[in-house]
Formats: structure tokens, C-alpha cells, sequence
């Protein structure tokens, strides 16, 4: 029976799922392309925006932040969100800072990076409408016509008002990072396999941590990094636009999308067999069915709905807060030190260190792929956080004690690369898709809307506020996230369900109870042994 089901799980990884999972998350390419692109030339840029308006460029004190998604930046940079770096003091230092014209390249330069996740913020809240009224492949196709648009804002921005060009063009693609990160993670958890549905959802992460990899490495100076070049570094990942657009038009509508929400049985029927290969679909016709029902019997999710109806509000909390966890869980703050702490260890390129650690990155969200489905969402979320909030401690106390030890340097840099490596095994990658797992199909699209907001949400907030906290706190900083991951990680063993292998309808049932169980996960295991009896 054993062997049976294996070489079936096996027959559904299909050349058809295949391309359209790939074809999906080459939005979230895009999305990790744009997050770590406008890093590298940083410098560059803003020399060119001092010529367009008369001023002399800020000489900066080289730190190292990031995204999100825990990809490390180029030395010299800022959170996309957040404020600038230690600033050195201009040129004529009695010059009031409040009418200074540096401070107006400043302004711009933190417009450029920040509007980004203004653009996300504002349009994740319309992935549900967008998603149910064009279907999810069209959906996505139409939504391409953004990051088209804004790449080219960019690409052309020296035949223009530069500032004003590369503005417009972060906002616009912004605004459709903003809008594939709620769509791919739901056309992805509708046309995977429930045997599959981790192992492919983890691909998300993988393709923000490749992106942000490829825009560092040609962010270098000698490749697109320079004078000559940034205009076609920052407006490049337009390709991947032109190739996902063409893409899309040969993969399969969302056979859930089409039985659920049109009713359409045959064309569903269809779309399972190019999906599924030569598997007899009628298990999860008749899953499909039973979802519709249920649906059938409630009235149309809004987002108000999902905060004010009991039956909704403990999977709203969990969805929110792994998507708060992975935000806050600190991975920026490892990055804005670790430029220093390569420094101090001897690294006469740190630049070339802040990729390394980015290819660690990478390879760990890659057995990450591999983890899930063998270990669960919960058990690797959990991991994750523990092994952040000890390498947080580690980190503390290497910074602390740098002065006085030189090689507490060596600790620091251990700490970040593990840091790094148990984001990528759980909090990065999960947050993502766990979402799409939580809520059936009625109110899916009004929660992957909500919890992407968020998401978007705790971006800017950690763009915004961290410089300050860094500069307030100094090495300590790491003890203040070490106290977060320690909440987030009670929370998560409390109330996060495990849900590798469950149906739609078995994980939303945990949460159709008043109170979701002190471990749900145990709960979950309950109602799927009663219903196989």
C-alpha cells in the first residue's frame, strides 16, 4: 500500500505541474529581484540624482541591511523601507539640516527604496477580488502588465527626470509584488497535490532568495553595477516579466477555481488530468465537492467577516502572526551588522562575504524543499525560531564582547550564517503558503489578502524603525529579537496546527471549533483518525 501511494505521489509531479508552479513563482523572482536590486547601486544612483538636481551626493558610513525575506544587501545600503545610514555631516556643518539640499537626495533616495512596499501594501488588499473575478492564471497574466510597465520606467530612467522615472517604477511594480504575492500562493496550493503541496510551496522563498541573489551578484561593479550599466540592473528582471507572461499562457487554469467557484465540472475534470497526468481525478473531484458544499452553506467571506465571526478568528491570528514572526523575527538586523563583523574578522572584500552568505541562503531554502513534506510545517517553523532565538543570544554576546576578545568576531560570523540557515528551514519559506493551507476556499482569497497585508505591513514598519532601534540599542539589539523569537516560538508550539498531508477541509475543521486546542496539531491527528474510522 505503502509502495502504491508512493509511485502515486510520484506520477502527479507531472511536466504540466511542473511549469505552472515554475511559471507562478517567477513572480516571486521578481519580487526578490526588486528587493534586493536597488541596493548594490545605491552610490551610483545617487550621484546621478545629485547631477539631475544640482546637489553633491552624501558620503555614507558603509552598513549592510536587507529585505524581508532574509537575503543579505551590499554593503553601503539601507532597508528598503527604512531610513538612511549614518550620514556623514556635509560639507558646510552650520548649514541648517532642516532646508539642506543633501536632504532633499536623501529624501528621494529613501522614496525610491521605500515606495516599494507602499505599492505592495496598497495592492495586496486586492488579491481576493482580483483573483476570484479573472481566475488565477488570468489573473497573474494581467498583473504582468505592471511589472512590464515599471521595469521599463527604470530601464529608461536616464532618458528622463531619473528620480522621478525610478520612483514611479518601484511604486508600479510594487504595486504588482504586492498583488503576485497573494496570487501564487493561492494558484499554487490549488493545483498541487495535497503529497506535494509543501515541498512546492517552499519554492515561494526559493525564488525571493534567487532573485535577491542575481540582482547582488549583478549589482557588482564591474558587471551591471556602474555608471554605464544601473539603469538596465534595475529595470532587468522585466525579462522574467516577458517570460512568465508567455508561460502562463500555456498552463492550466486552477481546477479548484474552476469546480468551486464557476461550477464548471468538466473543464475542473480536465485541468486535474494535465495537472495529474493518467491519475483518475474523481478523489479530488469528489474533495472538491465536499469543499463546495461547505462553502455553498456559508455566505461569501469578506475580510470583516474574518475578524468578527468566531469561525474564522483563530485562523486569522495564526495566519497573522507567522506572517508577524517572520517580519520581526530579526533576520534584517543580522544583516545591517554583518558588513562590520566581516570587517573585523579579517574579510578584505565583505561584499564578496554578503554573497557567500547569500548562497548559504539559497542552498538551505533549496533542503528546505526536501524538509517539509518530510517533517511537517510545524515541527521545521518551530526548529526555526529556536535555533534563531539561540543564534540571536550568540550573536549578542559576540557583539558585546568584541572589544575585549578578538575572536568573538568568529562567534558573530557563525551566528550569522546559522541565523540565516534556520530562517530559510522555517520562517522563511512557511509563512508563505501555510496561509493558503489554513482556510478553505470560501475564505481563502479575503486571507491570503489580509495576511499579505501584513506581511507588507511589518516590512515598512521594520524598514522604517530599525535604524533607530540600532542606533539606540547598538549590539543589544539582538537581545530585544531574541525576546520576540522566544513569543513567537510559544505561540507557534501552542497554537500553530500541523498541517503536511491534511485536506483543506480537515485543517480548516480545528478551527470551526470555538477554541483551537492548546496543541492542535495533536487535535488534527484526532479528526483524521475518526474520519478513517
Amino acid at each position: 500500500m505503502d509502495k502504491k501511494s508512493k509511485m502515486q505521489e510520484e506520477k502527479h509531479l507531472t511536466g504540466t505541474l511542473v511549469l505552472s508552479v515554475f511559471t507562478a513563482v517567477l513572480g516571486f523572482f521578481q519580487y526578490g529581484y526588486s528587493l534586493g536590486v536597488i541596493n548594490a547601486p545605491q552610490k551610483v544612483i545617487e550621484a546621478h540624482y545629485g547631477r539631475v538636481l544640482g546637489i553633491a551626493p552624501l558620503a555614507r558610513h558603509a552598513i549592510n541591511t536587507s529585505g524581508e525575506d532574509g537575503t543579505g544587501a551590499v554593503p553601503g545600503t539601507e532597508p528598503w523601507g527604512g531610513t538612511e545610514g549614518t550620514l556623514a555631516p556635509p560639507a558646510d556643518a552650520g548649514e541648517d539640516l532642516g532646508t539642506s539640499p543633501h536632504l532633499i537626495l536623501t529624501m528621494y533616495w529613501s522614496l525610491s527604496v521605500s515606495v516599494f512596499a507602499i505599492g505592495g501594501m496598497v495592492s495586496s488588499f486586492t488579491v481576493g477580488w482580483i483573483g476570484d473575478r479573472l481566475g488565477r492564471v488570468k489573473a497573474m497574466l494581467v498583473v504582468n502588465v505592471l511589472s512590464i510597465a515599471g521595469n521599463l520606467l527604470m530601464g529608461l530612467a536616464k532618458f528622463g527626470p531619473s528620480h522621478i522615472l525610478i520612483i514611479a517604477g518601484r511604486a508600479v511594480t510594487g504595486l504588482y509584488c504586492g498583488l503576485s504575492s497573494g496570487l501564487v500562493p493561492m494558484y499554487v496550493s490549488e493545483v498541487s497535490p495535497t503529497a506535494l503541496r509543501g515541498a512546492l510551496g517552499t519554492l515561494h522563498q526559493l525564488a525571493i532568495v534567487t532573485g535577491i541573489l542575481i540582482s547582488q551578484v549583478l549589482g557588482l561593479d564591474f558587471l551591471l553595477g556602474n555608471d554605464e550599466m544601473w539603469p538596465l540592473l534595475l529595470g532587468l528582471s522585466g525579462v522574467a516579466a516577458l517570460l512568465q507572461f508567455f508561460l502562463l499562457l500555456l498552463c492550466p487554469e486552477s481546477p479548484r477555481y474552476l469546480y468551486i467557484k464557476l461550477g464548471k465540472v468538466e473543464e475542473a475534470k480536465k485541468s486535474l488530468k494535465r495537472l495529474r497526468g493518467n491519475c483518475d481525478p474523481m478523489k479530488e473531484i469528489a474533495e472538491m465537492e465536499k469543499e463546495k458544499q461547505e462553502a455553498a452553506s456559508e455566505k461569501k467571506v469578506s475580510i470583516r467577516q474574518l475578524f468578527t465571526s468566531s469561525k474564522y478568528r483563530q485562523a486569522v491570528i495564526v495566519a497573522l502572526m507567522v506572517q508577524i514572526s517572520q517580519q520581526f523575527s530579526g533576520i534584517n538586523a543580522i544583516f545591517y551588522y554583518s558588513t562590520n563583523i566581516f570587517e573585523r574578522a579579517g574579510v578584505d572584500q565583505p561584499v564578496y562575504a554578503t554573497i557567500g552568505v547569500g548562497v548559504v541562503n539559497t542552498v538551505f531554502t533549496v533542503i528546505s524543499v526536501f524538509l517539509v513534506e518530510k517533517t511537517g510545517r510545524r515541527s521545521l517553523f518551530l526548529a526555526g525560531l529556536m535555533g534563531m532565538l539561540i543564534s540571536a543570544v550568540a550573536m549578542t554576546v559576540g557583539l558585546v564582547l568584541l572589544s575585549e576578545f578578538a575572536w568573538m568576531s568568529y562567534v558573530s560570523m557563525v551566528a550569522i550564517f546559522l541565523f540565516v540557515i534556520f530562517f530559510e528551514v522555517g520562517p522563511g519559506p512557511i509563512p508563505w503558503f501555510i496561509v493558503a493551507e489554513l482556510f478553505s476556499q470560501g475564505p481563502r482569497p479575503a486571507a491570503i489578502a489580509v495576511a499579505g497585508f501584513c506581511n507588507w505591513t511589518c516590512n515598512f514598519i521594520v524598514g522604517m524603525c530599525f535604524q533607530y532601534i540600532a542606533d539606540l540599542c547598538g549590539p543589544y539589539v539582538f537581545a530585544i529579537f531574541a525576546a520576540l523569537l522566544l513569543v513567537f516560538f510559544l505561540f507557534a508550539y501552542f497554537k500553530v496546527p500541523e498541517t503536511k498531508g491534511k485536506s483543506f477541509e480537515e485543517i480548516a475543521a480545528v478551527f470551526r471549533r470555538k477554541k483551537l486546542p492548546a496543541k492542535a496539531m495533536t487535535e488534527l491527528e484526532d479528526l483524521r483518525g475518526s474520519e478513517e474510522a
